[in-house]
């Protein structure tokens, strides 16, 4: 097994983990422990000997799909990978509602499933697509005076969740199994809860529901098509070859890139305000004011924020944000 010090010391860049879910078909075994995010994160840590890993956004327990991590000096860009779009395929069953929304919760309402229609099924769901408000599971990680809610919840404290906004893009029925069972696809911003579009959805057909299975297909530009199931990526560990799975930082970032010469990149390392031409950034700024600096080679630089027009015509100013160039000092 790796240690610290071996071949997998000092990897910088992403892995795009397949974390595993709970089958739908799977029956739950209530001894058993499902993997956490987190659990994720120190297998990775212990197999690679990297202290310095994180993830880009939570996966529940008992789902499964795409979860990217930063190894090294990519944990500084992890704010950049998050509040992108993620999506989802989800199983839903009707006639059981539970309190964490999902099937690993408790029953805490159950009758049998109107007749339903595949009709009345899109009908419902055109209700959940576009902006809305939706409120989010009592279970769940949101903080609330400093500490979760599934713990105030386990607790058996009350727990008083407000809506937030959450946009839902595409919202599809892959699959309805009379009398209890659809299968959704899930396109929607981030901080959206398919748990609570489960228990919302089954209240809007007149009948409890719960989240059965959810699979991330989706996050940001990233898609099962990068993932690597855990065991590949132990066994490439063990080889001292898992800097091959890894893509370099800034991979898959949604940012303008921004072409910088030497120079620019010594001062902007440096902290400096500098002009860079416009033909020099592949397109508008974003709505954010963030670029990705690309050196000469094509590798990330660090990521400059728009400081407003240069007095010079054809240029704009720019400051590092992040940094991560071996020439900065920063």
């Amino acid at each position: 097994m790796p240690v610290e010090g071996d071949l997998n010391k000092e990897l910088n860049g992403l892995l795009v983990v397949d974390k595993p879910g709970l089958p739908a078909d799977q029956p739950l075994d209530p001894a058993a422990r499902l993997l956490t995010s987190h659990d994720v994160v120190q297998q990775v840590r212990r197999w690679s000997g990297q202290r310095r890993i994180g993830h880009t956004g939570t996966l529940d327990p008992m789902a499964g799909g795409v979860l990217v991590l930063c190894l090294g000096q990519a944990t500084r860009l992890v704010e950049y990978y998050q509040g992108h779009d993620k999506t989802y395929s989800a199983e839903i069953v009707l006639g059981a509602a539970t309190d964490t929304y999902d099937r690993t919760g408790r029953v805490i309402a159950g009758a049998p499933p109107p007749p339903l229609t595949a009709a009345a099924i899109e009908a419902a769901l055109a209700r959940f697509r576009g902006d809305l408000m939706q409120t989010p599971p009592r279970f769940s990680a949101l903080k609330q005076g400093g500490e979760a809610l599934y713990a105030k919840a386990r607790r058996g404290e009350e727990v008083a969740v407000a809506p937030r906004p959450v946009t839902i893009h595409l919202l599809e029925l892959l699959a309805w199994t009379p009398p209890d069972r659809l299968a959704l696809r899930v396109r929607c911003s981030a901080g959206t809860y398919i748990r609570s579009l489960a228990h919302d959805l089954g209240q809007a057909l007149g009948t409890p529901a719960h989240l059965a299975a959810l699979r991330r297909e989706v996050a940001g530009l990233f898609t099962l098509d990068h993932a690597h199931p855990l065991a590949a990526i132990q066994a490439a560990a063990e080889r001292g070859e898992l800097a091959a799975l890894l893509l370099p930082p800034g991979a898959g970032l949604a940012l303008p890139v921004l072409l910088v010469d030497n120079e620019m990149q010594r001062r902007l390392g440096y902290g400096q305000l500098v002009a860079v031409p416009t033909a020099l950034l592949d397109g508008p700024p974003a709505s954010s004011g963030l670029a990705q600096a690309l050196d000469a080679a094509g590798v990330l630089a660090g990521i400059v924020r728009l400081q407003g027009p240069a007095e010079e015509a054809g240029s704009l100013i720019w400051k590092a944000e992040k940094w991560l160039a071996k020439s900065s000092p920063a």
